[in-house]
């Protein structure tokens, strides 16, 4: 047997359902940290050393943010090159 259930709600109200904190004011501080330190980027070293520094998991955080990067990449070279993939057309 096979239940399916889906709930359509906003981020913030599942974290409200599920107790779970408001970190939005945390979350934009890190982005902003990341963008800063991301606009002087000129090769992908200087990149990784940015992203080890502000990375607050150590490596299992770098692993996550070099693949968002390396997504956020793909998906820019698709969308210039005509070809409209999804992150899993690949």
């Amino acid at each position: 047997m096979k239940i399916t259930i889906e709930i359509d709600c906003t981020p913030e109200e599942a974290r409200s359902f599920m107790g779970l904190p408001d970190v939005s004011a945390a979350n934009s501080v890190y982005v902003d940290n990341i963008t800063k330190a991301m606009q002087g980027v000129s090769s992908p070293d200087q990149l990784q050393q940015y992203a080890s520094a502000l990375a607050p998991m150590g490596q299992v955080g770098l692993k996550m943010f070099q693949n968002f990067v390396e997504s956020g990449m793909k998906a820019a070279s698709g969308a210039s090159g005509g070809s409209a993939k999804g992150p899993k057309g690949s």
